[in-house]
């Protein structure tokens, strides 16, 4: 599953079979975004004013609650996080599933684009105006986990760390920050990156085409090797 996200109700959730042929699940959206796979469907954002998160089962198509500009989602079992990427504020919502309620978590996030729980149990979120990554905490005082950063998007976390990626159009990074706190740049030199999927798989926006970073066993000097795919 993927996302075409074009403006004015021109995008659309494609499905890429192993052939490479494509089957269009959901047309006529606005810059669909915050793909995130749970109870069975598919929830989704559309990063437009006034446009609902949506589920997708069975082919149905489900609105939730609505939003203005909604990007990152993520969902833990209970609860459904979103997060609004608009200027000059925007809110973090936790929506949850037993009696639909919507809570209004944050109001005052410039530009949030991604939310993510961590495997060490820590929610974070990026506000990419501010440059940082910060965390979640019952106190409100949601402290900068990092800072300084290049316009920060996305973020994964796995057994290696937390990922982070920058939505510039210049030198942009794909960055990782062990569990040490050491942050090494995996990749570079990219161009409006907006995703991190799986463990290597990155879409990069600006130029079109999808980055898979992959161990390989041909040199031993070199741990990974990176490919791309184009996206038409």
């Amino acid at each position: 599953m993927g996302s075409q996200e074009l403006d004015d109700a021109k995008g659309s959730i494609p499905r890429i079979l192993k052939d490479g042929t494509r089957d269009v699940m959901v047309n006529k959206l606005s810059k669909p975004d915050g793909l995130f796979a749970t109870r069975g469907g598919w929830v989704f954002s559309q990063e437009s004013a006034n446009l609902p998160v949506s589920f997708l089962k069975d082919g149905v198509v489900s609105e939730l609650f609505r939003g203005e500009n909604v990007q990152g989602l993520w969902d833990d079992g209970d609860y459904l996080y979103a997060i609004e990427d608009r200027k000059p504020v925007g809110r973090l919502l936790r929506y949850r599933w037993s009696d639909q309620t919507l809570t209004v978590l944050r109001d005052q996030i410039q530009e949030g684009e991604s939310v993510v729980r961590c495997t060490d149990g820590r929610m974070l979120y990026t506000e990419k105006k501010k440059g940082v990554v910060r965390e979640l905490t019952e106190d409100g005082s949601d402290p900068d986990v990092l800072a300084d950063l290049n316009k920060p998007t996305f973020l994964m976390c796995d057994e290696r760390g937390l990922w982070v990626n920058e939505d510039s159009t210049h030198r942009a990074r794909l960055l990782l920050i062990d569990k040490q706190g050491r942050q090494q740049t995996v990749l570079s030199f990219l161009k409006a990156p907006q995703s991190i999927g799986g463990t290597y798989l990155l879409a990069e926006g600006g130029r079109d085409r999808v980055l898979e970073r992959y161990p390989t066993h041909v040199n031993p000097c070199r741990k990974h090797r990176t490919t791309a795919s184009s996206i038409r």
